[in-house]
């Protein structure tokens, strides 16, 4: 019965000699905690580092100091994890010791957003996070205060206003009607101007948000009226009112029948006689001037004979064409279809042609001493002051002899008279000049084309010296 005592007692040396290797395995776990802590925690380093790296190059210093403060957080949060462990680790296996390092990885998650935090406050934010809006539009430049009021447009001013290719700088109050347009998305007034000739107005002032609603609509504006070039300016407008244009349904005529002419207005009389203007006018009118002969054709002469700026037009049909020969020289009434080709004159149908007392001359050339030039000679002549000197020249079919309009108030021109020479021969203009300055004066005639005097042939100079 000693033996079985014997062998109850033999497991108490068994039991002490498994306790040292489970000892043994549980300082191993330990071991592994740690280093897998340190591995996780130069992870989070090595991120942290990146992170400050590309948000800002320029805070390096404060990186460092984060990255420095990091990993003494995280060692004494692995320390505390494997101290929570330990107890938990059974003596006899150490198999069990997995909890622990599951427990571990809690260290660097909990560091992790610490590093995001030292990176925000040491790099700040990364250009990518910079929000950026919409781009800003200019404001265009827009009139929207109006002016004083200013003096109002006279008479003349007007004319000017409304004539296109003068008129630069007149600015005053008045009124402008027209059609409204629409130019770089800025209210535009196209007005027409006394030669039909179109003249745009830029629109400004407090209603220019509103104006453009009335495009291609019937508008008249009053205000402050500027010309800044020949051709446009602007209004700044205080009223203005706009009608919608009506849509006129118009039958179209019938192919046989002509349009019906229309009488021209006083005005349009006016600028069909004008040198310069109403190119493009035709209709019926009445008109008077001096008749004349180009070869075989028959023109009349209807203002500034004689100079650079003649307005005539050749005299069309038959009935009205057979008796005027003995007319030449005269004034005549000549009523037709009056077709104006340029600024310089055109043709007329002729209807009714009627002779009118040609009118006194202005100067008498009795007890006047005369100096006389006869052909295109270019030379020096001295002439009395208000005293008279002629000027005689052979003109060509086609062509005719003129002097410069501003000459010819400068040496007293009076006359420019047409001279039809015998059968067969060349007519003749005379040039009839009564000097009232003293002075010098070159004296330029050029043989210029009758309806395009722009078109010169030939020229000479007489030098003219009119003494006292």
């Amino acid at each position: 019965m000693a033996k079985p005592k014997s062998g109850a007692k033999k497991p108490t040396p068994a039991a002490k000699a498994g306790a040292k290797p489970a000892a043994k395995k549980d300082n191993a776990a330990r071991l592994d905690l740690i280093r897998n802590a340190s591995k996780k925690v130069a992870t989070a380093a090595t991120k942290v580092v990146k992170a400050v790296a590309e948000g800002a190059k320029g805070k390096v210093a404060a990186a460092k100091k984060a990255v420095a403060e990091k990993p003494e957080k995280a060692s004494a949060t692995a320390k505390k994890a494997v101290a929570k462990a330990a107890p938990a680790a059974p003596p006899a296996k150490g198999g069990k010791a997995a909890p622990a390092a599951k427990a571990a990885p809690a260290a660097p998650a909990k560091g992790a957003p610490a590093g995001k935090k030292a990176a925000g406050k040491a790099g700040g934010k990364t250009p990518s996070s910079v929000p950026s809006g919409p781009p800003v539009e200019k404001p265009r430049p827009r009139a929207t205060k109006l002016p004083p009021v200013g003096e109002p447009l006279t008479k003349r001013e007007m004319e000017q206003l409304l004539t296109a290719g003068e008129g630069r700088g007149v600015m005053g109050e008045g009124s402008l009607k027209g059609r409204l347009i629409l130019s770089g998305e800025l209210p535009h007034l196209v007005v027409v101007g006394r030669d039909k000739r179109e003249l745009t107005f830029l629109l400004q002032g407090p209603d220019q948000e509103v104006l453009p609603a009335y495009v291609d609509h019937k508008v008249s504006v009053s205000g402050l009226i500027k010309k800044t070039t020949n051709h446009s300016g602007v209004v700044e407008v205080r009223k203005y009112s706009a009608k919608k244009p009506e849509v006129e349904e118009v039958a179209p005529p019938p192919a046989d029948t002509e349009p019906k002419l229309r009488y021209l207005s006083p005005g349009e009389v006016s600028m069909a006689i004008a040198a310069g203007m109403g190119s493009g006018i035709k209709g019926f009118a009445s008109i008077r001037g001096n008749l004349e002969m180009m070869g075989d054709d028959f023109v009349l002469v209807v203002s500034n004979g004689g100079t650079r700026q003649q307005v005539s037009f050749a005299i069309e049909g038959k009935a009205a064409v057979k008796s005027l020969r003995k007319h030449v020289g005269q004034t005549l009434q000549v009523t037709g279809v009056v077709d104006k080709t340029s600024g310089w004159g055109g043709r007329i149908a002729a209807e009714t042609v009627e002779p009118r007392p040609s009118e006194a001359r202005s100067v008498s050339r009795d007890e006047m001493e005369l100096v006389h030039i006869e052909g295109e000679v270019p030379t020096s002549v001295d002439v009395k002051l208000n005293h008279g000197l002629t000027v005689r020249l052979q003109e060509q079919p086609g062509s005719t002899w003129a002097i410069e309009p501003t000459l010819a108030k400068r040496v007293g021109l009076r006359e420019a008279n047409f001279e039809p020479g015998p059968a067969g021969s060349p007519a003749t203009r005379e040039f009839f000049f009564t000097p009232r300055n003293p002075g010098s004066f070159e004296v330029e005639f050029f043989l210029a084309k009758a309806f395009t005097p722009g078109v010169v042939e030939r020229s000479f100079k007489i030098n003219v010296t009119v003494r006292p």
